[in-house]
């Protein structure tokens, strides 16, 4: 039987056995998706190249240890590794970017205001900082789901359309994680005491 012809788990199991045919099999059936995936977060065929790459090193290498444990289910699993060093990077960088959801035509995304650093003094600087220092923070509080939709569309300014193919779901269910990670954000932020305004 042509490997091509067997599920994900079938090569997967193959492969810890020894045979690295069914993981390029898995790597071709698969490597469109996940490259794509990175590349609608990151904008750069460069930086998407270097990602991709160290996805599948941190793939085989999980492999190899014999740490997957997802029956069935190796691109999801494949694509979470992805974006999470995707998040990584992203957050080595601090390539955090705070944009206006003003374009959304919605009061609920307006957190935000954009204060560009040549327009502000010194105190306001510390103050700008001091406030994104807050929001990543009460960002890393909110439900898995709202906190990837959130960083893809504020830090990496995705839009919902991008988000929804990278994640495989509607817009119309982003729309609505994004909805629901204001909701909660501005409930933490009125809770905390902060005061978002630094202008």
């Amino acid at each position: 039987m042509s490997m091509n012809l067997l599920d994900d788990q079938q090569l997967v199991e193959l492969y810890q056995n020894g045979d690295h045919k069914a993981f390029e099999v898995l790597l071709l059936r698969h490597k469109a998706k996940i490259y794509r995936s990175i590349y609608l977060k990151v904008k750069s065929s460069e930086l998407a190249d270097d990602l991709f790459q160290e996805a599948f090193v941190k793939i085989i290498n999980t492999l190899k240890l014999g740490n997957y444990n997802e029956e069935g289910k190796f691109l999801p699993w494949a694509m979470r590794i992805a974006h999470n060093l995707v998040i990584d990077h992203f957050r080595r960088t601090k390539k955090h970017k705070f944009i206006s959801e003003s374009s959304s035509k919605s009061d609920d995304y307006n957190i935000f205001s954009i204060l560009k650093d040549e327009e502000l003094n010194t105190i306001q600087k510390i103050s700008k900082e001091e406030l994104e220092g807050q929001i990543i923070a009460i960002i890393d509080l909110l439900p898995k789901s709202q906190k990837e939709i959130v960083h893809m569309r504020i830090f990496q300014d995705l839009s919902f359309k991008e988000i929804a193919e990278s994640e495989n779901i509607s817009i119309n269910t982003a729309l609505g994680r994004m909805r629901y990670a204001v909701i909660n954000m501005k409930k933490i932020i009125e809770k905390q005491g902060i005061v978002v305004d630094v202008a």
